[in-house]
């Protein structure tokens, strides 16, 4: 069944919601922001625990966010996932931190190419129980290809049943975000979710659109329970209007 999973978004050390597709190192200023939060990481890690919104991700965009993620691990122990600069070297290092799990991207693609690898390496570091793998994409001409790099740079992977079944190999979760629609607010890439519905045989996390309660029964639907969701720039915690937190939980408790 669908569930509604948590996120926080961390940019310089703050709570933030972004529009995706505007993170770039290249044109910082270009960055359009939705919301900057006045809570710290860990008003929101206690709130996620309090009412136990499981298979949380904590993201770090970008640098000078080590200590803010630190801060939302010992809120909540082994109940928030972690992801951003995730290598080899470090990963292990943030399960001790108290990363229930830790999510990577852009460390499986050097150059851009993805390296089966780095996969192999990472899980065998902290185990397949502890990786999630995220997948996050971008559409070109009806496919949907991985970007990292903030979502900036394309790589050579198309997410499809089969890379996801060779990635399940090595991981135990995935989480996507749908780049070209993260923090606009104008609806889920309906296509992106019917297809993962189809594809996935792991506990996924789809992020980007959305926008309204309803939009946790359109992913159960198109998804056939397969998918949760996140929301971000809706949701009231966030400064959004589209969406309580409070229905959220409600959902949850209902599912």
């Amino acid at each position: 069944m669908t569930r509604f999973n948590g996120c926080i978004d961390l940019h310089h050390g703050q709570v933030k919601q972004i529009v995706g597709g505007s993170l770039s190192d290249a044109a910082p200023e270009g960055l359009r922001t939705n919301f900057v939060s006045s809570e710290s990481p860990r008003f929101y890690a206690d709130l996620y625990k309090k009412h136990n919104i499981t298979r949380c991700h904590v993201i770090k965009l970008g640098p000078n966010n080590d200590d803010a993620a630190k801060e939302a691990l010992q809120a909540w122990p082994n109940g928030l996932q972690v992801g951003g600069g995730i290598t080899t070297a470090n990963a292990q290092q943030w399960l001790d931190f108290g990363a229930s799990k830790v999510i990577v991207t852009s460390y499986l693609f050097p150059n851009a190419q993805f390296s089966l690898e780095r996969l192999q390496e990472i899980s065998a570091k902290v185990g397949k129980d502890r990786l999630v793998v995220d997948v996050s994409c971008r559409r070109r001409d009806n496919k949907w290809i991985v970007a990292m790099n903030k979502w900036q740079t394309m790589t050579d992977m198309e997410v499809n049943k089969e890379t996801l079944a060779m990635l399940s190999e090595y991981c135990s979760e995935f989480l996507i975000h749908a780049a070209d629609v993260e923090g606009l607010c104008k609806g889920i890439d309906e296509d992106l979710v019917r297809c993962l519905g189809d594809w996935v045989t792991l506990p996924t996390t789809y992020a980007g659109g959305g926008r309204a309660l309803e939009d946790l029964a359109l992913v159960e639907t198109l998804s056939k329970g397969k998918v949760d969701l996140t929301f971000g720039s809706a949701l009231d915690i966030f400064g959004g209007d589209g969406v309580t937190f409070k229905s959220c939980v409600e959902w949850n408790g209902q599912h």
